[in-house]
This record gives structure tokens, C-alpha cells and sequence, in this order.
């Protein structure tokens, strides 16, 4: 099998081509290392929406020791995955929408970059909300008289609370109208801001309840079957929580100069910092629940009731540019990937930012994060699509095509592309991600469901990888080109 994943597209094929424009052409400039990589993990690990779903864990029933071990046991078994989609991203140099061209054929692939972009554009609105809760913290400690503006209501969100959003929303786009590079060295401190914060809160909260935290507390105690069940869902539901990430890193690997990079990166970035990172959010949660009587999940908040007026203003300060930061890495990034993928003549990456920006707003993403439970519910619904999809590209690019796949085809949209199969849909990729991934939502989202719900990325993640191997083991030659020609 020949080895085809060196592109050779010139300036007259992306003229010619509709699938295909600057910015999604195979990536030539390789400036993400180990540490940019490291850098990124940490500035999503160490994030306000991370905390609020670790402190989430707790409403299992699960004990503060059980949680942390949960939770990093989550992102350690992640791990395999996001090497995988590294290697795929770093090899081939393009983004995930070209990639999925490969499985999912030239035009099918937009049917994974829509379901990414509608998730990842949600996600964007609520750490752009909680982001602007705690520029909002912020501003009414430092001017307490714009309080009033926080009076009128108008879709769920107050005036002043409109203000703080919008704020945060017109950075983040500005952000990432400077390109890939701004981003890369945005994110680099960024993360490591956030850590900063939580281990300052982590120690307010264990002087405050004057070291009196146990780790074998629990909300809701539970049997032992029970735990055993709870700890399994919570440990799952961490790598669907990861799996929009995981597909995201496509997106950055294209830009990493080898497969060193990637696992050092990686390495360090993932299970590593999600350890510290649980500790830290165990510890707060816990100790605001000795010192409050209250299981208070949102960081924000929980500064916002410190008698420490310059602490509260810096958590606050550092809070918002922090999150502005991380949010634009892990869920600014992909949508505008995606759009560009679905509209590549008319859509360029800075343009699908401006889109994604625009949809993040119409989502009124702050009616969404009502309560930790609705944001596991949100990312339960999350891993249900997104864990089928990742199979299908990890399945079909490492066992079906053996890590071979045609750079150039991937941007033919004619039927003498490799990549074009039926109509430019490939109905075997779809036989295996639609059934999967209705399997899955159905345990998420159905309440009969619900004990099963947090299983529900496992067995989607199986079904489609199953489906779609068997798939091809009973491939016709006569409907389709070999795997091998394909490849």
C-alpha cells in the first residue's frame, strides 16, 4: 500500500476546488510543540465549566476521595483516544471536517462537522457566560451603584448582566480574528492562570473550615453496588465530557512538528493536570460545604462570598481573562473549522468564528447552565453523538485504512476521487454513526434511561467502532473500491 498522506495541492487546485480554501489546506507551519500542547490541556483542565462538572460529581452520591480518583481515571483512560486522533491530525495536516472526508466521504463529512459545531457553538455560550458572571463579580465589588441596571430582565438575562456578556463575547472574537498564533500564545498562560485561582480558593476554603475536610464525605451516601455503579458512570461520563476535546485536537495536531510533541504534550497536559486539578476542585467543594453548608459548584459564586474584598476582585479579574483564554482554544476553534469545512468557498476560519460568535448568542447559553445537573445532562447528550463519531474516524482511519489515506482526494469532489463513494456520501460510515449514535442519545436523554445515562458514551463509542468494522469486513468490490485503493 502506497503511503499517499503527503499533499501536492497547488494554488490552481484550491482555485478550482469547492472543498477546499486556505485554512483548510494541509497545515505547512509546525509551531506546536510539547509545551503549547501541555499549555492548552491545562488552560481546558483548569477551566470554570471543568470545576463546575467535577463538583458535579458529587451529586452521584459519590465521596470526595471517590470522585478524585473518578475523575482522573477519566481523563487518564481519555488519553488513549487523544493520542490516536494526534497522531492522525499531526501525520495528515488538516483539520477535523477535511479529515472526516476520508470516512464519511467528501460531502458526508459535514454531517460530523455540524454535529461538532452545534455542540462546541453550545459550549462556547457557557463558558462565555460564566466567564462574564465573573466579570459581572468583579465589576459590582469595584462600582456596587450599577447595580441597578441589574433590575430589567430580558430573555432570562439582566441588563447588566447583557453588558458583562457581551464584553467577554466581543474579546473572545477578537481573539481569534488574529488567527491560530494568537490563540496558540493566548492559551499558553491562560490555563495556568486558572490553577493559580483554584489553589488560592483551595486554600481560602481549607483555612476557613480550619482544616476540617474529609474526603469520605458524601451528599448522598450510597451501597456498595450503587458506588460501584456511580463511581463507573462518573469515571464515563468524564470521557464524554472529553470527547469534544479529543475531536477539537485534530485541529491543533495538523500544526505539531511529530508525534513527540504530541505525546509529551499530551502526557503531561491530560491525566496529569486532571489529578492536581481534581484535588483542587475536591478540596474547594468540600470546604464549601463545611464552611457554607453548601455544595457551592460554581467557582464564581464561590468567590463572590469571600469577606476578602482585594482577593475577591483579583479571583474575579483573573477568572474572566482566564477563561476568555481557554474558551477560545477548546470551543472557538472547532465550529469555525466546521463551517469553513461545510462552506469552504464562502467561509474562511475568521468568518466561521464570526458565525460561531453570532450562534453562541441566539443559544442564550445562560437559560442552559441553570444547575450542575442540567450541565451533566448537557454533556451526557455531548459524549451520545460526539463518541459515535469518534470511533467511525479512529476505526476507519487505523484499522480500515491502515493510517494510509489520500491527502488530494480528500479536496476532489468528483466521482474520480477515492473519497467521493456514493454522491460523495459514504453510506457505510453513516450506517454505523446514525444507529450508534440514537443508541446512545436514547440512554442519555430518555428519562426511563436515566440510571443508564452515564454509560451512554461506552456504548456508542462500541456500537459504531463494531459497525462500522463489520461494515467493511463484508464490503462489495463491485459498489466500491478496495480498502486498499481507497486508503
Amino acid at each position: 500500500m502506497t503511503d499517499t498522506s503527503q499533499s501536492n495541492i497547488t494554488q490552481e487546485d484550491r482555485a478550482s476546488s469547492a472543498l477546499v480554501n486556505d485554512d483548510l489546506a494541509p497545515a505547512t507551519e509546525r509551531k506546536w510543540g510539547a509545551f503549547s500542547i501541555f499549555a492548552m490541556w491545562t488552560a481546558n483542565a483548569h477551566s470554570i465549566g471543568s470545576y463546575t462538572f467535577a463538583g458535579g460529581l458529587f451529586f452521584l452520591g459519590l465521596s470526595g476521595w471517590q470522585v478524585l480518583i473518578a475523575y482522573a481515571a477519566g481523563y487518564a483512560l481519555s488519553l488513549i483516544p487523544l493520542n490516536l486522533v494526534g497522531f492522525a491530525g499531526q501525520r495528515t495536516g488538516v483539520p477535523m471536517s477535511v479529515f472526516a472526508r476520508a470516512s464519511f466521504g467528501v460531502y458526508g463529512a459535514n454531517i460530523p462537522a455540524l454535529t461538532r459545531a452545534v455542540v462546541a457553538i453550545f459550549w462556547f455560550g457557557i463558558q462565555t457566560y460564566l466567564a462574564s458572571v465573573a466579570l459581572s463579580v468583579l465589576i459590582l465589588r469595584i462600582a456596587p451603584s450599577l447595580a441597578s441596571f441589574a433590575q430589567w430582565q430580558f430573555l432570562g438575562l439582566s441588563g447588566f448582566g447583557w453588558g458583562c456578556f457581551l464584553i467577554v463575547w466581543a474579546l473572545q472574537l477578537l481573539v481569534l480574528q488574529h488567527g491560530m498564533e494568537t490563540v496558540r500564545k493566548f492559551q499558553v498562560w491562560a490555563g495556568l492562570l486558572v490553577l493559580v485561582i483554584m489553589l488560592v480558593l483551595a486554600v481560602a476554603m481549607i483555612v476557613a473550615a480550619r482544616g476540617k475536610i474529609d474526603l469520605t464525605m458524601s451528599f448522598h451516601p450510597l451501597s456498595t453496588g450503587q458506588t460501584v455503579a456511580a463511581f463507573l458512570g462518573a469515571m464515563f461520563l468524564t470521557c464524554g465530557s472529553n470527547t469534544a476535546v479529543t475531536l477539537g485536537f485534530f485541529d491543533f495536531a495538523r500544526f505539531s512538528p511529530n508525534r513527540r510533541a504530541i505525546v509529551i504534550g499530551n502526557i503531561f497536559g491530560m491525566p496529569v493536570n486532571a489529578a492536581l486539578f481534581a484535588l483542587v476542585s475536591v478540596v474547594v467543594t468540600l470546604g464549601a460545604f463545611v464552611v457554607y453548608g453548601d455544595a457551592i459548584v460554581d467557582p464564581v459564586l464561590l468567590a463572590a462570598r469571600l469577606d476578602n474584598v482585594p482577593l475577591l476582585v483579583i479571583c474575579a479579574f483573573m477568572f474572566t481573562l482566564a477563561t476568555i483564554g481557554i474558551n477560545v482554544a477548546a470551543n472557538f476553534v472547532s465550529p469555525c473549522y466546521d463551517l469553513a469545512g461545510i462552506f469552504p468557498r464562502f467561509i474562511n476560519f475568521k468568518r466561521g468564528g464570526i458565525i460561531t460568535a453570532v450562534l453562541s448568542l441566539v443559544v442564550t447559553p445562560w437559560n442552559l447552565y441553570s444547575s450542575p445537573a442540567v450541565v451533566n445532562y448537557f454533556i451526557g447528550a455531548l459524549g451520545a453523538f460526539l463518541g459515535p463519531l469518534l470511533a467511525v474516524l479512529l476505526v476507519d482511519y487505523y484499522l480500515v485504512r491502515r493510517k494510509h489515506i489520500s491527502i488530494d482526494d480528500l479536496y476532489r469532489s468528483d466521482v474520480r476521487g477515492r473519497y467521493f463513494y456514493w454522491r460523495g456520501f459514504n453510506p457505510r460510515a453513516l450506517a454505523s454513526f446514525i444507529p450508534a449514535a440514537a443508541v446512545s442519545a436514547c440512554l442519555a436523554l430518555i428519562p426511563y434511561f436515566q440510571p443508564f445515562a452515564p454509560f451512554a458514551w461506552l456504548v456508542g463509542v462500541f456500537l459504531a467502532a463494531l459497525l462500522h468494522w463489520a461494515g467493511y469486513q463484508v464490503r462489495s468490490s463491485k459498489t466500491e473500491p478496495s480498502v486498499a485503493q481507497a486508503a
